[in-house]
């Protein structure tokens, strides 16, 4: 993630005395996204070096993480393949870095895969289902702090910056979206922790021939919370299957995602009947975090914001289309 918080080896050093991970060997800041500051973390125990991942959290704060942290070790134990935290010698997974929240979690094998095919796709589908199911067990409660609440009280911080079609699109889905949100429909939907934010550059795969890259888990939780699984589902087909140009879906990897998920936790009725409902609240939310990050962005050291036209694209696509991919 992009750098915020700028730290010095030396503050580092002393900071890890808190944990029993050895030696720093090296310390890199993590140059992509925009929500934390991350830094990959180089340790050596015993003559054995294991790789880390320290993040610095920027907005969350010290009540929020717990759910986050937790949900890591939870799925984690339960074989799922996310990032593990790290306790400290007191056992803490979670303490303050120049006065904010941080944490230390292991290191995921492999690189992400910004060019999925069908079988990269059907194994997502497929770790995406395991940990919805994995998750139910997960005590803790916090809802998606990013869904419908959020984007209502954003609107009219972005509103300003958009021309009369724009304006019009985003009144009239909020609009849908909320209508939607207050059904009955959308009450009986099946839901749980999810992950929210599942696109291709929060998973990796390790090195293979091609086409058969397995995959080496998900990460970056921190905008995770209890949502409908079907949200969580459009998120992840929003990004993973689609033409990335024109963000029109591409079927062949679409259904493999949505069958190999369907596979291990079967898909039903009103979920299949408001799948289109829920791609355009997947593109709706993320249409508003890209306008909210780019007209009024923070300051950061390595900032990249995403362009936001990409999930108006998105969102007008869903709207429009004749058929979706389904199982």
């Amino acid at each position: 993630m992009a750098v915020f918080t700028t730290v010095s080896p030396d503050e580092i050093a002393s900071w890890l005395l808190d944990y029993n991970l050895g030696e720093m060997r090296d310390l890199r800041g993590i140059a992509s996204g925009i929500e934390n500051s991350n830094f990959f973390l180089t340790m050596e125990q015993d003559g054995v070096t294991r790789e880390y991942v320290l993040t610095i959290f920027e907005r969350l704060t010290f009540e929020q993480l717990p759910y986050y942290l937790h949900l890591m070790a939870h799925l984690a134990a339960h074989d799922i393949r996310v990032p593990a935290p790290i306790p400290g010698r007191d056992g803490e997974i979670l303490r303050a870095l120049k006065g904010k929240p941080a944490t230390i979690v292991t290191r995921l094998p492999g690189g992400s895969q910004l060019a999925p095919g069908v079988g990269q796709c059907a194994q997502v589908g497929d770790m995406l289902a395991r940990m919805h199911l994995a998750g139910q067990s997960y005590p803790r409660q916090q809802p998606n702090l990013r869904s419908l609440p959020w984007w209502q009280q954003t609107e009219g911080e972005i509103l300003p910056f958009l021309d009369a079609g724009q304006q019009a699109l985003l009144r009239e889905e909020l609009a849908h979206q909320t209508a939607f949100f207050g059904g009955a429909d959308y009450a009986a939907l099946p839901g749980g922790p999810c992950h929210c934010d599942l696109f291709r550059d929060n998973a990796l795969f390790e090195d293979g021939p091609a086409g058969q890259e397995k995959l080496g888990g998900f990460f970056d939780f921190y905008f995770a919370g209890n949502d409908k699984w079907l949200f969580d589902l459009a998120v992840t087909v929003n990004d993973w299957c689609i033409d990335l140009a024109s963000g029109a879906l591409d079927a062949d990897r679409g259904q493999a995602l949505l069958r190999a998920y369907h596979a291990v936790r079967p898909l039903g009725p009103i979920e299949a009947r408001h799948w289109r409902d829920m791609l355009r609240a997947g593109a709706l939310r993320f249409w508003i975090s890209r306008l909210w990050d780019f007209y009024l962005p923070r300051e950061a050291d390595m900032l990249q914001p995403h362009d936001p036209t990409h999930f108006e694209r998105i969102l007008r696509r869903r709207i429009e289309a004749a058929a979706l991919p389904w199982t």
